[in-house]
């Protein structure tokens, strides 16, 4: 029984080795066959590829060859079509040049064959005049003839421009290689006095440019023209020589001629600012606000500052022009030339400039005692104080008087304005200097407000300064009896 057994075991496990090597057998040749299909597809998508990169190289050269061919085409085609306007402009103008000279001629032999009779003195002369009438409209300059012949008396001049002949002659030679022009084939150029006076006549009434055009025979928009043109050269030319800060003689004159009045000595100047009305501004609107203007006349007002240094003339040495009138007078102050390029540079030692409360007691500025219940050498020292600061406020009553412009809103831009006001300064002065008398009806009230600063007290040393000169004055006899 067990070699039976035995046998049929012997005979299962041969029968079972043969499965299995059959059964591996197949599993190799299962493998093979995917492996050989795995790399027959990567060999046919490599083929793909390479195909793909070859047809897509041959697109891109025939897109290349047809855009470059097109381009091509297209500049030849704009090259000819801008030399054919080129030619068709010759033939334009070469029409144009013999239309105007046969019109001309036509109008010339017809202004002949009418007769010169007609034709006056001084346009008899040459042909420029008959020029001139084909193309600058016929004005009236009736009123500025008669203002600029010899025969016009001295004092209907100056009741127009503020200022004599002589002065007037004077400014006109020093700008007039600034503003002279030429003539041209059309017309004649405006004459530098006549240039002259329409800016001095408009900054003097403050009329609207269209008066300024009537009075002048000239067109409205050259008027303002003009106006800005002439005050640039006076700001540029005349400026440097008539607005200067006082050298070491002058300026020790200053103080003899202060000293002398008030009995303080080292004042260098007596200084103002004041406000000038404008049309409300299309930016930074609330920067020119002026509010204390809005309460007194009811109505929104805006403005800009003008602050000036003048001597004991009324002379103006320094101008700041153009900050916005919501500023004080102090902070107008710190942005002024005296005090960045003077002050700041230790270039004011020994020297006072009188300003009102609204300015701040500084090492360089005197100011009068602001706080209540004065001492007597307090009262008299606010007193002369008081003097020299009317020194101030009267330069810039004649000046507002003088050139009417700046009491009223005007037609100039703001960004204009401060050249226009500038040319106004100095204006101010050459009158000034050269003793031109104001017509008393020309006399002009001010009325701005003084605003105590916050910080008005900002140096010890000026406060015990201004102490020993209060003291002095009170017991040198200088004090005065206002305030008993």
């Amino acid at each position: 029984m067990e070699s039976g057994f035995n046998g049929n075991g012997k005979k299962r496990g041969r029968k079972d080795t043969e499965e299995y090597l059959v059964n591996e057998e197949l599993k190799k040749s299962g493998f093979g066959d995917i492996l050989s299909s795995i790399l027959l597809l990567d060999e046919e998508a490599k083929q793909e590829q390479h195909q793909w990169v070859t047809d897509s190289e041959q697109e891109k050269a025939f897109f290349q060859a047809n855009y470059k061919e097109n381009v091509e085409e297209m500049n030849g085609y704009f090259d000819q079509l801008q030399k054919n306007y080129s030619e068709m402009d010759k033939l334009d103008n070469s029409r144009n040049k013999r239309a105007r000279k046969s019109n001309l001629a036509v109008a010339t032999a017809a202004t002949v064959s009418a007769g010169l009779d007609n034709v006056g003195p001084s346009q008899s002369g040459s042909g420029s005049g008959q020029q001139r009438r084909l193309w600058v409209k016929d004005r009236s300059k009736d009123w500025w003839e008669k203002c600029d012949h010899p025969d016009c008396p001295d004092e209907e001049f100056k009741r127009a421009f503020r200022m004599s002949k002589a002065t007037f002659d004077m400014v006109c030679h020093e700008l007039e290689p600034v503003v002279m022009k030429k003539n041209t084939m059309l017309r004649d150029a405006i004459p530098v006095r006549q240039r002259v006076a329409v800016c001095i006549w408009r900054l003097a009434t403050g009329e609207p440019l269209r008066m300024v055009s009537k009075r002048f025979g000239l067109g409205i928009s050259t008027c303002h023209k003009l106006v800005l043109e002439v005050c640039s050269a006076i700001k540029n030319v005349l400026m440097p020589k008539f607005v200067q800060w006082p050298d070491e003689n002058k300026l020790k004159k200053i103080k003899e001629e202060f000293e002398s009045m008030t009995g303080i000595p080292n004042v260098g100047g007596s200084m103002y600012t004041t406000h000038l009305p404008i049309i409300a501004p299309k930016v930074s609107v609330a920067a020119y606000f002026n509010k204390k203007h809005t309460e007194r006349n009811q109505k929104t007002s805006y403005s800009i500052t003008l602050q000036g240094a003048v001597d004991q003339n009324g002379v103006f040495t320094d101008v700041c022009i153009g900050w916005p009138g919501s500023m004080s007078d102090d902070q107008v102050l710190e942005k002024s030339a005296v005090y960045q390029k003077r002050a700041t540079r230790g270039l004011l030692k020994d020297i006072w400039i009188v300003g009102g409360k609204s300015y701040p007691l500084m090492d360089w500025v005197l100011v009068p005692y602001a706080h209540q219940n004065l001492t007597w050498a307090q009262h008299a020292f606010n007193e002369k104080i008081g003097e020299i600061e009317k020194v101030a406020k009267e330069a810039f009553a004649r000046l507002k008087g003088r050139w009417s412009c700046l009491q009223k809103r005007t037609e100039v831009k703001l960004d204009e304005l401060p050249v226009v006001l500038g040319a106004c300064c100095v204006l101010h002065n050459i009158c000034e200097m050269r003793n031109e008398e104001m017509n008393p009806e020309l006399k002009f009230e001010l009325f701005d407000d003084e605003v105590i600063p916050d910080n008005n007290l900002r140096s010890m040393t000026s406060v015990q300064a201004r102490d020993h000169i209060a003291h002095n004055l009170l017991h040198h006899g200088f004090g005065g009896t206002g305030f008993l």
